[in-house]
C-alpha cells in the first residue's frame, strides 16, 4: 500500500497589530497646526520652514517627506507579515486491480447513453476512467482475461499511463472464452507481489471483477481464487454487466463493418459472483444499465475510501523593516530639508533688522 503526503500552501498578508493606524488620525490634526504658527513651532520641529504655502507646493517637499516617513513608520508598527499557511495531508492509498472481462459477448449493445446504443465495453470504460481520477492516491492495475488473463497494466500511481493503457483495449484480442477464475488469480498475483515489494504489507488491497458471462475455461475456477482472496484478507467487488435475456449482438462483414444484428441470450452466472462477493467480504452489483454501472462504482469508491488527516500551521514573515526604513528615511531627509531653508531664510532676516536699525 502506497503513502502519499500532500502540501498545499496558501500565502496571504496582513498587519498583526492594525491598530496603530489609529495614530494616522493624528496627521489632520498636526497640519492644522501647522497653520497656527506660534503652536506649531512649539510641537512640530522646523515647523516655520513649512508656514502656510500648499502642501504639494516645490518648496514644501519637507513636509510632505514628513507626512510619507509618519505613515510607513505608523505601518511599521502595525508589524505588516507575509503568512503562509500549510496545510499537510498524509494518506496510504489503496491498491486495487481492475479484473475485465474481454469476452466476444462483451459486444452485446444492450446499454445506451444519451439515445446512442453502446456495447459493454464501450459503456463501462468512462465509468472506470471517472472511478481512476477520482483516486489519485491509489495504486491501481489492470487484469483484462478471456480464454487466458494477462495483465495489462501493473500496480501504479501513473494514471496518465494507465488511461492511455485503457484507451486501447479492445474485444477479441486473444482467443474466446471467460476464465474468471484465471483473472482473479493474475489480479491476486499482482496483489501479492507488490505487497512484497513494499514489506509484506496486504492491508487495503482489493480487487473489482466485471464480468458479462459465466467461467466456461482456465486453469482454476473462479471459488478456488476466492478462497485465496479470503484467506488473505481481500475483498473482490463484482459486478455483473449486462441485461438479462436475449440482447442484441452486432454481425460483422469480412472487412470488420456492422452489417446488422443477432439475438443471444446472456450467459451470466449472477450466483457464482454473489458467492465470490460474500466470501471475501466485497459487494455484488448488477449493472444492468449505465445507471446502475455509475451506482455500482460510486458505492464501492464510498466503502473503500480512505479519509485524508490533515495538519496545518502557520509561517510568518516580518516585513516592517521594508516599510519602517523607508519611513525612518523620508522622516530623515524632511528634517534635512527644513533645516537647510531656515539657515537661507536667516541671513535675509538679519538684513532686514539692520535697514530697520538705520
Amino acid at each position: 500500500m502506497n503513502n502519499v503526503s500532500a502540501i498545499l500552501a496558501i500565502s496571504h498578508f496582513r498587519f498583526q497589530d492594525p491598530l496603530w493606524f489609529l495614530a494616522l488620525l493624528a496627521l489632520p490634526l498636526i497640519l492644522w497646526l501647522r497653520s497656527r504658527k506660534k503652536v506649531t513651532v512649539l510641537l512640530i520641529p522646523y515647523a516655520s520652514a513649512w508656514h502656510r504655502p500648499s502642501l504639494f507646493a516645490p518648496s514644501r517637499w519637507p513636509l510632505f517627506a514628513a507626512i510619507v516617513g509618519a505613515c510607513l513608520v505608523v505601518a511599521g508598527l502595525a508589524r505588516p507579515q507575509r503568512v503562509e499557511e500549510k496545510q499537510q495531508s498524509l494518506s496510504r492509498g489503496y491498491d486495487i486491480v481492475l479484473c475485465i472481462d474481454l469476452s466476444t459477448s462483451m459486444l452485446s449493445e444492450d446499454y445506451e447513453r444519451n439515445g446512442q446504443r453502446l456495447n459493454r465495453l464501450q459503456a463501462i470504460k468512462p465509468v472506470i476512467q471517472a472511478f481512476i481520477d477520482q483516486r489519485p492516491t491509489d495504486r491501481i492495475g489492470v487484469v483484462l482475461f478471456e480464454s487466458r488473463a494477462y495483465t495489462l497494466a501493473p500496480l501504479t500511481t501513473d494514471h496518465e499511463w494507465l488511461s492511455r493503457q485503457l484507451s486501447r483495449i479492445k474485444i477479441g484480442i486473444i482467443q474466446d472464452g471467460t476464465a474468471i477464475g484465471d483473472g482473479l488469480g493474475v489480479a491476486l498475483t499482482r496483489l501479492d507481489q507488490a505487497s512484497r515489494d513494499s514489506g509484506g504489507k496486504r492491508l487495503g488491497a482489493f480487487i473489482i471483477l466485471l464480468t458479462d458471462g459465466g467461467n466456461n475455461c482456465g486453469a482454476i475456477t473462479p471459488m478456488q481464487s476466492a478462497s485465496i482472496a479470503a484467506a488473505r484478507g481481500i475483498p473482490i467487488y463484482t459486478i455483473g454487466a449486462g441485461q438479462d435475456g436475449y440482447v442484441p449482438f452486432p454481425v460483422f462483414d469480412d472487412k470488420g463493418n456492422k452489417v446488422g444484428y443477432r439475438r443471444i441470450l446472456a450467459d451470466l452466472d449472477e450466483g457464482t459472483l454473489k458467492e465470490i462477493a460474500t466470501k471475501t467480504g466485497g459487494k455484488f452489483f448488477r449493472a444492468a444499465d449505465t445507471g446502475t454501472i455509475d451506482s455500482a462504482f460510486a458505492s464501492i469508491d464510498k466503502t473503500q475510501k480512505i479519509e485524508f488527516q490533515a495538519k496545518s500551521y502557520l509561517l510568518t514573515k516580518e516585513l516592517f523593516h521594508w516599510v519602517t526604513i523607508p519611513g525612518l528615511g523620508c522622516i530623515g531627509l524632511a528634517a534635512l530639508g527644513a533645516a537647510s531653508r531656515q539657515k537661507r531664510s536667516k541671513p535675509s532676516s538679519i538684513i532686514k533688522k539692520e535697514v530697520t536699525a538705520s
